[in-house]
């Protein structure tokens, strides 16, 4: 068994990688409670039990008002209101406020029916009864709606997804109370050398302390392991033979550092050999440091010798190891990493005499680079961090980033991997189940921010989105979507994918109790309506449809209660009527179906993709593309009441006559 032994010829570390990628093992799944996920990996995608929050509730300390009984308030001219009782967290008023009336309102609390607003009381003066306020608020300030976060239903984390305190905190509020994960791999860990003995042991000449196997394990953790501890194993063949074996009895991959390289007492290759079929997979690989690394598998298990320099060692594990054991931990093959190098792509601020640390969402130009925008944030949605991607520092006496500069993002969650395809606009129920699709059928990763129409078109021209769901009515030529191509300067920046048709109407409670019959109810002024937000597609519908009965928005404002009350979903929509915070709301079939609801048919309307030019190279964009065109998207959205697909679904409609190839 003497002799040197002489390398056998060295695999290219792409050779290395891919040999390891068809001998690791799938990973196991299990159930496991919240307390237990921290540092896990999600082994399905998750959906929101409740809406978050599951009511209109106050983000101050103030009184609950209607809006437009406060206007023309100010310091010299307070108004006089009539304070009718008091909602604290979890004790809410029951009545409604009607003209002339006001409720004390805590943070957290839900806002009173007919209130759709809270006055600060900072800007309030009580004597009893009478409340005077002296400034004025707007329609839906200091309010977050109900699902103005997270609405039920919505995918609020994905398969894969790397579970931190954010995470927790988000499965948490949506109603969570155990999630299937995959399992931490057990990892056997041992160091071979005569020479080495334990950190807190005093040394004899000759000996040093064993730093390997305490640096493996530790990365072993960080990669989502279990270390299991085989201790210091001499330079012995059979001993170390021994101690492999026992790490394929307790652990799912087994690594030990020391006894590679071609010295005559360097044995692991031959133990890794006689324990196979199939023994030895990599005797060596063409990397430096780390190039004496032995790779073999038995029983099913994959067996790792890294060189006994502990800098070669943790070399070799990062290119190598570190993805076997991650991908048996569900988190990927990507090492962590703590920061990326980015350019700014807006203007980011902060304040200007504090050190920042401000959050921002990362997104792939079409170069691979990494551009930067900065997430707006709010202390009352826990979304924000599910959004962010990091944080880019901001040093005192500067109160911005410029644009275009070159920043250092550092990673919430090191290792992170950023988006394959960045979707920003108008949420909808079809888009989910595209984006489903494709997450499930190419294993991308998908980040999807619902900002409205206008904020998706938006998004596409600043290029923090690959592409945008919109559905602008144009009330001029009552077309959708192209007009606004020029108005938002993206003639030469985007085209549009025609998608595919939904129904727009009225959701009102199951049997109509208060006879509902089209749009022209709304005027009646017994009901009260929950509107979308200002800048939603559906809202410019609406609008485009009451300017047909003679009602612009100004009148509407005031002749139509609650339609100034704007939710940024379908769902909190439907989540208002069915509580009985709303007469009747404005939205999609398919949310109303999901709560529910009854539903009164207004228009049909194409809900279409807007994608900017420079990133149909990009293979999540022309993967997206492709789902849309496929006869498996038309069979999902067949399931979703009120839509379907058409014969343009997947063709270019602007501009005309292009033709997208996508193989």
């Amino acid at each position: 068994m003497g002799g040197r032994r002489v390398y056998r010829r060295l695999a290219s570390l792409e050779e290395a990688i891919a040999i390891i990628r068809e001998n690791v093992p799938e990973p196991k799944v299990e159930e496991v409670s919240l307390d237990g996920v921290l540092g896990r990996a999600l082994a399905e995608d998750v959906y929101s039990e409740v809406d978050v929050p599951p009511f209109d509730r106050s983000t101050k300390d103030g009184f609950a008002v209607r809006a437009a009984d406060t206007y023309g308030a100010d310091e010299d001219r307070p108004i006089s209101l009539r304070v009718i009782g008091r909602a604290s967290a979890g004790h809410p008023y029951l009545g409604e406020v009607g003209e002339g009336e006001a409720v004390e309102i805590a943070t957290g609390a839900p806002i009173p029916r007919g209130a759709d607003a809270v006055v600060m009381v900072e800007r309030t003066h009580r004597l009893g009864d009478e409340l005077m306020v002296y400034r004025s608020v707007t329609p839906g300030e200091n309010v977050q709606s109900a699902g103005g976060d997270v609405r039920v239903g919505e995918t609020v984390l994905t398969a894969g997804s790397l579970l931190g305190p954010a995470e927790v905190g988000i499965l948490a509020a949506s109603g969570r109370r155990r999630v299937r994960v995959f399992a931490k791999p057990r990892v056997a860990v041992g160091s071979t050398g005569d020479e080495l003995r334990e950190p807190w042991e005093e040394l004899e000449y000759g000996q040093i302390r064993d730093v390997n196997r305490y640096v493996i394990s530790a990365a072993v953790r960080r990669d989502g392991g279990v270390p299991i501890d085989l201790g210091i194993v001499p330079d012995d063949e059979e001993e170390i033979e021994g101690a492999v074996r026992r790490g394929l009895e307790v652990a799912d991959l087994v690594i030990f550092s020391g006894s590679t390289s071609a010295g005559a007492g360097d044995v692991m290759y031959r133990v890794v050999d006689r324990l196979g079929p199939p023994g030895i997979l990599i005797h060596g690989v063409a990397i430096q440091p780390g190039k004496p690394t032995v790779v073999g598998a038995a029983r099913g298990k994959l067996i790792f010798g890294l060189p006994g320099n502990p800098t070669s060692s943790l070399t070799a594990y990062r290119l190598l190891a570190s993805l076997a054991v991650r991908r048996m931990a569900g988190l990927g093959e990507s090492p962590p990493g703590g920061e990326v190098e980015a350019t700014a792509a807006e203007r980011i601020e902060g304040d200007v005499g504090r050190r920042g640390f401000l959050p921002v969402h990362l997104v792939r130009d079409s170069d691979g680079g990494f551009l930067a925008f900065p997430v707006p944030t709010g202390s009352e949605a826990i979304s924000t961090l599910a959004r962010a991607d990091g944080f880019v520092e901001k040093r005192e006496g500067i109160s911005f980033l410029g644009e275009g500069s070159r920043i250092t993002v550092r990673l919430f969650s090191p290792g992170i991997r950023v988006a394959d395809l960045s979707v920003v606009g108008s949420h909808c129920i079809g888009l989910e189940r595209l984006i489903y699709i494709l997450r499930s059928e190419t294993g991308m990763k998908v980040k999807f921010v619902a900002v409205g129409t206008t904020g998706g078109f938006s998004a596409v021209r600043r290029g923090e989105a690959d592409l945008a769901g919109v559905h602008a009515l144009d009330p001029e030529t009552g077309e959708y979507n192209v007009p606004y191509i020029g108005r938002y300067g993206l003639k030469d920046k985007a085209i549009l994918v025609r998608g595919y048709k939904r129904r727009q109407g009225l959701m009102v409670p199951p049997g109509n109790p208060k006879g509902v019959g089209g749009i022209g109810d709304l005027l009646r002024g017994d009901l009260t309506m929950i509107n979308r937000n200002p800048g939603s597609g559906t809202r410019m519908l609406l609008d485009r449809l009451l300017e047909m009965e003679g009602v612009d928005s100004e009148r509407a404002a005031s002749a139509i209660r609650g339609y100034t009350t704007g939710a940024k979903s379908h769902g909190a929509v439907a989540a208002a009527v069915r509580a009985g915070l709303a007469d009747v709301g404005v939205g999609i079939e398919a949310a109303a179906a999901a709560y529910g609801l009854d539903f009164i048919p207004l228009a049909e309307e194409w809900y279409d993709l807007l994608v900017r030019r420079d990133r149909l190279g990009k293979e999540g964009v022309r993967a997206a593309i492709r789902i849309l065109r496929s006869g498996k998207f038309a069979e999902a959205l067949e399931s979703l009441p009120g839509m379907e697909v058409g014969p343009e679904t997947g063709r270019v409609i602007y501009p005309p006559g292009l033709d997208l190839t996508l193989e």
